[in-house]
């Protein structure tokens, strides 16, 4: 049987190595664990009425149809993400982007704490935030068929790069793509964000800010660079113009659609952040990107953009401290396909069984058929 004294020095040993593991990751030890979020049924509240797909591992809708699809629980990784013997491999090539440098989000923002609840108004938040100069990595996904200098089509994807390295899966998915006319010949541009994530932070700051903003950074000091770089001449054709993120991602390529579609004009999100998560506070969008669904969409005239929304059905909930009722990602990517719908959009949503955020396995199967669709009706030459 153990004495006082060895159960103490076993316990202080144990909180030292603790402690320890803890200093060791930075931000984890008060870091609160997250709830899994609750499965949603697929004809729950607000959802529309699926055409369903589902018990169909590897099956995806047809590339030319709008409507609301149910796929899942069960995936199968695409054919499109392998390298294919005799298809030709494009190029990653990369640059950065100093934030001193920088005409907008100069300098950046970033926060300690989360924040709290303002008393005030119980849709935002009250963040303390310090400014931050940050980096950002730029790739460029150049497929072999470009000719240098002629006019070509390009998608920007949000979130381009994990730790500055270049997502290959993208490079192959429309390697295979390309050499297979189902897609036009394009540039990719991966764009990394300024860092963190949410209110107070610089991701927060450009990907779910109500406003143009973020959209004009890119098109006056991301993509001259692009084409300077890289002997790129990019359309100014809109048509030709795609956005595609994920999360917060997601709702920043809407958007830029949205607020800028003289310039985009093709919309591709999964986990779409369709919800009240801007920061600081806009009177004119008081819940953020939740006002897209809920008075944006239908009471605007429709707007020439095609979009595709996909959502899984433990997808995120509530993840914060704000009880607004405006953070169910699932609801709002619910309400979204309805919307769409009743204003006669280009539209098509798809609902993941068995999915969390960001898809994980969902997200590999149909982003070949997703990338299909969106550039749906565009000349292949």
């Amino acid at each position: 049987m153990l004495s006082l004294r060895n159960s103490l020095i076993i316990a202080l040993t144990v909180f030292s190595l603790t402690a320890f593991s803890a200093d060791k990751k930075p931000g984890k030890q008060n870091r609160p664990t997250r709830p899994t979020p609750p499965t949603r049924p697929f004809d729950g509240h607000e959802a529309p009425k699926f055409i369903r797909l589902d018990g169909k591992p590897g099956v995806n809708p047809a590339k030319d149809t709008n409507g609301d699809f149910l796929i899942g629980p069960d995936y199968l990784p695409p054919p499109e993400a392998k390298v294919v013997e005799g298809v030709p491999q494009g190029k990653m090539q990369q640059f950065s982007i100093n934030s001193k440098d920088c005409k907008l989000f100069n300098p950046g923002i970033a926060r300690k704490v989360f924040g709290t609840v303002d008393p005030n108004n119980l849709k935002t938040l009250i963040v303390d935030t310090h400014e931050i100069d940050y980096q950002r990595t730029i790739t460029v996904y150049i497929p072999a068929q470009y000719v240098p200098g002629t006019e070509v089509p390009f998608i920007i994807k949000h979130d381009g790069s994990r730790m500055g390295k270049p997502d290959m899966n993208f490079a192959h998915v429309l390697d295979n793509l390309i050499a297979q006319k189902r897609v036009p010949v394009q540039i990719g541009i991966l764009i990394q964000n300024g860092g963190g994530d949410a209110q107070g932070h610089e991701r927060g700051r450009e990907y779910d800010t109500m406003s143009g903003l973020f959209a004009e950074f890119i098109e006056h000091e991301v993509l001259p660079l692009v084409e300077k770089n890289h002997n790129i001449r990019l359309t100014k054709n809109p048509d030709g113009r795609a956005t595609w993120g994920s999360s917060s991602g997601g709702s920043a390529a809407l958007i830029m659609a949205w607020y800028h579609p003289e310039w985009y004009r093709r919309v591709l999100t999964t986990s779409g952040t369709f919800v009240n998560q801007q920061w600081p506070f806009n009177p004119e969008t008081p819940g953020g990107a939740w006002d897209f669904h809920d008075r944006l969409i239908p009471q605007s005239d429709p707007k020439p953009l095609r979009i595709f929304l996909a959502v899984g059905d433990r997808d995120n909930f509530n993840p914060n401290v704000m009880r607004d009722g405006m953070h169910d990602w699932v609801l709002a990517n619910n309400r979204m396909a309805r919307v769409l719908k009743a204003k006669g959009y280009h539209y098509q949503y798809i609902y993941c069984l068995n999915a969390g955020h960001g898809l994980g396995a969902a997200r590999a199967q149909i982003t070949p058929h997703a990338l299909e669709w969106l550039w749906h009706g565009y000349p292949i030459k």
